[in-house]
C-alpha cells in the first residue's frame, strides 16, 4: 500500500538564507502514529506547515493520498487536519459555530451529528454555546483539534498539542488519538514530552538542524539504541572501586552503596557474568539486583548529541 503522506527531498531555504529544511524524504503509512521529534528549532514545525500548504517549498515534492500539495492543492488540503501551536481562533464565537465554520471552509454539507459526536469526544459537548473567550486554555486547545477533525481528514497533524493542558486532558486527548488510528486516521504529532511518544507512536523520526537523522519503528529504535542497566545493591558500602574492576563500564551511586553496570544490548555477550566473577574475586558483595531499560528520552538525547 502506498504511504498517504510523501515527502520527497524537501528544502526551504527562506530569504534570509536560513536553511530549515534540508532534503528531506519521509513516506508515513495509512492509519499510524508518527512522532516527529528534534530540538527547538529543528524544523519541526515548518516540515508541517510545508505539508499542510502553509510553507512553500523551495525545492522537493510532496503528495498527501497521492495528491501533490502544490499542483492539487484543494485536494491534498481536504485531506489534512492542522491542530497548530497557537492558540487562534475568534474569541467571542461560539464553540459550536467555530467547529462548524472549519467544516464549511471545506465544502462540506452540514452535519450536525458529525460535530455532535466530535463535541463530546473531547468533552466540549457542555460548551457548545459557551464563547471561545469563556474557556481555559486547555479547553481552547480542544477547541482547535475539534476544527481540524469538522471535514473529517484521514490525516491529522497535531504540532505541540499538549503544550500548556493539565494530566488530565492530555490523558482524554491521547484516548481520542487512539480512537483516530483505530478508524485508520494517521496521526503525526511533535511533542517535547518524549514519554508521550514513547507511549504512543507507532514510528519516530528525528531531525537536526533541518534534516532527518533518523526514522525507525519505535520498539526497534529502542532495542537497537537503547542501553540496559544492571545495578547492584551492595551488601556492604564502599569507598572506591577497586582498579580490577576498571575494564566494567561501572558507576558508583548512592554513597557507595550501588553499582550501575551499563551494557549494549545489541552485543552478542553482557558481559555480566564476567562482572560478577571480578566483583566476587575483589570482595565485593551484594543483596539484590535489579535491571531498567533505556527510555526514548535518553535515547533521543544521545542522537542529538552525537549529531550536534
Amino acid at each position: 500500500m502506498p504511504p498517504i503522506v510523501s515527502i520527497e527531498n524537501l528544502s526551504k531555504v527562506y530569504a534570509s538564507g536560513l536553511h530549515a529544511l534540508r532534503a528531506v524524504n519521509l513516506a508515513i503509512g495509512r492509519g499510524e502514529i508518527f512522532a516527529l521529534l528534534g530540538p527547538n528549532g529543528a524544523g519541526k514545525s515548518t516540515l508541517i506547515n510545508t505539508v499542510c500548504g502553509l510553507v512553500t517549498p523551495s525545492e522537493g515534492r510532496v503528495r498527501v493520498g497521492g495528491h501533490d500539495i502544490l499542483v492539487d492543492y484543494r485536494a491534498a488540503r481536504r485531506m489534512i487536519g492542522l491542530v497548530p501551536q497557537e492558540l487562534t481562533t475568534d474569541a467571542f464565537e461560539k464553540v459550536w459555530d467555530t467547529v462548524s465554520f472549519s467544516r464549511g471552509l471545506f465544502g462540506l454539507r452540514k452535519d450536525p451529528a458529525h460535530i455532535e459526536r466530535v463535541l463530546r469526544d473531547l468533552s466540549l459537548y457542555e460548551k457548545r454555546d459557551s464563547r471561545i473567550m469563556q474557556l481555559s486554555g486547555g479547553m481552547k486547545r480542544r477547541v482547535l483539534i475539534a476544527k481540524a477533525l469538522a471535514h473529517e481528514p484521514q490525516v491529522l497533524f497535531l504540532d505541540e498539542p499538549t503544550a500548556g493542558v493539565d494530566v488530565e486532558l492530555r490523558q482524554d486527548m491521547w484516548r481520542l488519538v487512539r480512537r483516530l488510528r483505530d478508524q485508520g486516521v494517521t496521526v503525526i504529532l511533535t511533542t517535547h514530552y518524549i514519554e508521550e511518544a514513547e507511549e504512543m507512536a507507532d514510528r519516530v523520526g528525528v531531525i537536526r538542524k533541518g534534516a532527518i537523522i533518523l526514522v525507525e519503528d519505535k520498539v526497534e529504535l529502542m532495542r537497537k539504541l537503547g542501553k540496559k542497566r544492571l545495578t547492584l545493591h551492595l551488601a556492604e558500602p564502599v569507598a572506591a572501586l577497586p582498579e580490577s574492576l576498571a575494564g566494567h563500564d561501572l558507576t558508583l551511586t548512592a554513597g557507595g552503596t550501588e553499582i550501575v553496570y551499563t551494557y549494549d544490548t545489541k552485543g552478542a555477550r553482557t558481559g555480566i557474568t564476567g562482572l560478577l566473577a571480578d566483583l566476587a574475586a575483589a570482595g565485593i558483595g551484594f543483596t539484590d539486583l535489579d535491571t531498567s531499560q533505556s527510555s526514548l528520552e535518553e535515547i533521543f538525547v544521545d542522537l542529538v548529541r552525537e549529531h550536534a
